[in-house]
């Protein structure tokens, strides 16, 4: 009983990790390439490929092989570190966001207390 737990764990577990570099990859992909560069962090073409064989990885091997260990560390790196850059650099937000100046608080614009 025991067993069937852990191989059930292990299953989503598996699935979270490709999940996440799936997420990570398509994210890298509809990224323009200039945005890396303004962003000084690697080009597009590296996190292409980095971000596509930790989603191999996380396919064929075993949760708890290397690879794909190193493959979900890749993925977290590119979207705690890469992708708020690649924001902040494009413009950031999505559909609905609201773009203001930086004084801007959560009610309009701070206006230095007059």
């Amino acid at each position: 009983m025991l067993m069937l737990g852990f191989a059930g764990f292990m299953g989503i577990l598996k699935i979270v990790l490709m999940a996440l570099a799936a997420f990570a990859l398509v994210d890298a992909a509809v990224r323009r390439e200039d945005a890396f560069r303004a962003a000084d962090k690697q080009n597009k073409v590296f996190w292409l490929i980095i971000l596509g064989l930790a989603l191999v990885a996380s396919v064929i091997f075993s949760v708890l092989a290397i690879l794909p260990i190193a493959g979900a560390v890749a993925s977290i790196v590119y979207l705690v570190d890469v992708r708020p850059a690649l924001r902040q650099v494009t413009g950031g937000g999505g559909p609905g966001r609201r773009r203001g100046s930086s004084s801007d608080g959560p009610y309009g614009p701070y206006n230095g207390g007059r």
